[in-house]
């Protein structure tokens, strides 16, 4: 039912978003890969969905928290734990998968490396 939601709503955001330019054939190829998209997404379980999307929200609240107490090592430190995790979990690899066909014609699902988060502290985002 919520990807369905989903698709609604970009359905005809794509529609009305046809660059100039856009041929017919390429607006039609860009409708087929949403509808493969959306039938991609349909086989992803969606109490992992939630599951990942309140996690993600108590991380949040959590490294905010830790930052504006001063405890910038332990927040980051839960970053680099949680980013982990997300590399790892099941559900984020299928949305990846997912969002690669459409890749080009919209933003894609970015998780920051190892590498990234090490480079760049957590707290400097809020």
């Amino acid at each position: 039912m919520k990807h369905w939601i989903i698709a609604l709503i970009f359905m005809p955001l794509l529609v009305a978003a046809q660059p100039p330019g856009m041929s017919e054939q390429e607006m039609q190829r860009m409708l087929e890969k949403a509808q493969k998209m959306q039938e991609c997404m349909q086989g992803i379980d969606e109490a992992a969905i939630k599951a990942m999307e309140e996690k993600s929200k108590a991380f949040e609240q959590k490294v905010k928290a830790l930052c504006q107490a001063g405890k910038r090592d332990e927040a980051q430190q839960l970053a680099t734990q949680f980013g982990r995790e997300m590399a790892a979990n099941e559900t984020m690899k299928k949305i990846q998968q997912c969002s690669k066909i459409m890749q080009g014609m919209m933003p894609r699902l970015h998780i920051p490396s190892q590498q990234k988060l090490k480079e760049q502290h957590i707290c400097d985002s809020y």
